[in-house]
């Protein structure tokens, strides 16, 4: 879970799985949020592009474009938004062991805990409880400015 220039982290994660050539062989699925104002903002966009398709069942990208899509309720679509769009299999994945990362602005970490949150309480789950639980497995890391 990306938003602006917190997506530069990612940029190396997603070489050393498809692009570099390394002893090292990712076998898994990475799927990228990145939330930016614009679509003419969508950092690295091509690159992101060409991975997807060449490896279409590892490789997920999904943008919340603030100033041009609208979430379900009519309003700006922001990263948690897009997220939320996708919440079962998020929790599916993180159930089954998934690592989340997210960097960026810091404003954006209040929207994503409220809607895991939500999403959790749905599902019979403590979020706060469940958040513990995945840092305490190395799932989930924050680096937010």
């Amino acid at each position: 879970v990306a938003t602006g220039t917190g997506i530069a982290p990612y940029r190396s994660y997603w070489r050393r799985m498809f692009l570099e050539d390394t002893p090292f062989k990712f076998t898994g699925l990475a799927w990228l949020f990145m939330g930016v104002a614009n679509s003419d903002a969508t950092l690295y966009d091509d690159e992101l592009q060409e991975i997807k398709k060449n490896y279409p069942d590892q490789f997920r990208v999904d943008y919340a474009l603030s100033r041009e899509q609208k979430n379900k309720d009519g309003g700006k679509m922001y990263i948690q938004d897009k997220m939320e769009e996708y919440a079962d299999q998020i929790f599916d994945l993180l159930e089954n062991g998934a690592i989340l990362y997210v960097c960026g602005l810091k404003g954006m970490m209040p929207g994503i805990n409220g809607m895991l949150e939500k999403v959790a309480a749905e599902k019979g789950l403590d979020w706060k409880e469940m958040q513990k639980d995945l840092k305490k497995k190395g799932q989930w890391h924050v680096e937010v400015y």
